[in-house]
């Protein structure tokens, strides 16, 4: 919004109007604006859930503290989501497709888990929204976040073409060489430790010949739709202890911010050697946003918590997450940069199917950890729940490091 307000500004040689057309200028209002309102707001809005008596529900799950969270508000995603469109609709390109689909996940995302949480609280049910209607809300944003960076005519690549030209006259014999700037659609995308680090989704379609071009949308869409659904599932997973999905997301969002700045940026893109991917620099904009909102919350959500997230925040963070990696074509690395979520994810796989396996095999259920996710494995070996989550922090940092060098590393 101020972006079109002091660009028409700059029309009348308003001081200072082109400060509005700096990223880094943008994105440093949309931080401390989602500051302001995470931190300020999130304590009214945290006064109007316990006004109203939305606290959690707690089971027995024999956990050291577990009883002192019994009626803690939650649903405090709803700080979270207005923390990060308000500064957003404020300082972005509104016309720019990233950012639109950007705030699409971040609503479309915020109502499934706001559903999941309402039946919890009010209709008091703990099972709360039925999976399959939580896996269909998944797959619908999916459908659109994959098509719509298909077929949209402005989410494309760029790169140089080299043209040589043979020019000869009588007196001389030159060729010149032209490099031509080409956007085009394509469905490449980054894969990490490989020294040409493109993959296309179309050469797994490789038996169809020249085909595999025409119908590669649909690997793509399918791609799309499983790793949308992966990673807002292993956010929720991962939301189990004071701070620890709220922090993780942060140093998550930070690192997709800085390689979404390297990939909208012509001349850091072309150093780096990776996609140049245009326009997408302004999604720096929505993660400052982000950022701000989550590290804004945080200082109500670390431990001892004042509010939850519920699943009104975990599906957000999750589905925020897996769509803006997907924008900026470094979707491959996600099982690094969110190896936390993916463990939280897999240790829950692997409790339930060996627990089946070893029920059908010896007339009795095992487990490999004490309890699923993995989080509760630590609280149920003694650990203090602030030490895990420090602990798992510092995890999610070195990823975020090891994911930013995968760029020179191949």
């Amino acid at each position: 919004m101020f972006y079109y307000l002091f660009q028409y500004l700059g029309e009348l040689d308003f001081p200072g109007w082109r400060l509005f057309q700096y990223i880094s200028f943008r994105s440093g209002l949309s931080v401390l604006f989602a500051l302001i309102i995470s931190a300020i707001y999130g304590k009214k809005v945290i006064a109007w859930l316990q006004k109203k008596q939305i606290g959690e529900t707690i089971r027995d799950l024999g956990l050291e503290g577990q009883y002192a969270k019994k009626g803690t508000p939650t649903m405090g995603g709803i700080i979270i989501i207005m923390s990060i469109v308000i500064p957003t609709l404020l300082f972005a390109k509104i016309g720019n497709i990233y950012i639109i689909l950007m705030l699409i996940t971040t609503l479309w995302m915020g109502i499934i888990g706001f559903l999941d949480d309402y039946i919890k609280v009010f209709r008091k049910n703990k099972d709360g929204l039925k999976g399959r209607f939580k896996i269909i809300g998944q797959v619908g944003l999916g459908l659109i976040v994959g098509m719509v960076l298909y077929f949209s005519d402005t989410a494309v690549i760029r790169e140089q073409r080299v043209i040589e030209n043979s020019n000869q006259t009588e007196l001389v014999d030159k060729n010149t060489i032209t490099v031509v700037n080409e956007d085009f659609k394509s469905t490449k995308t980054t894969i990490p430790f490989v020294k040409h680090n493109e993959f296309d989704y179309a050469d797994i379609l490789w038996f169809l010949g020249q085909d595999k071009y025409k119908w590669a949308w649909l690997v793509f869409v399918f791609a799309v739709i499983i790793i949308v659904t992966a990673v807002s599932n292993g956010a929720n997973m991962t939301d189990g202890l004071d701070g620890l999905a709220t922090g993780t997301s942060a140093i998550i969002v930070i690192t997709l911010a800085l390689l979404a700045y390297f990939s909208g940026n012509v001349i850091i893109s072309n150093y780096l050697n990776i996609m140049y991917l245009p326009h997408t620099g302004e999604l720096a904009v929505f993660a400052s946003a982000f950022i701000g909102a989550t590290i804004g919350f945080l200082w109500y959500n670390s431990f001892p918590a004042q509010v939850f997230m519920g699943d009104t925040g975990s599906l957000t963070l999750g589905g925020i997450i897996a769509v803006f990696a997907i924008i900026i074509r470094k979707e491959l690395l996600i099982p690094i940069l969110c190896g936390i979520f993916f463990v939280e994810n897999l240790s829950v796989m692997l409790q339930v199917g060996y627990f089946k396996y070893t029920k059908r095999k010896y007339g009795e259920g095992r487990r490999i950890f004490k309890m699923a996710p993995l989080h509760h494995h630590y609280q149920k070996l003694g650990i203090p729940e602030p030490k895990i989550v420090t602990r798992f922090w510092i995890v999610a940092i070195i990823l975020a490091v090891i994911t930013i060098i995968t760029l020179k590393i191949r």
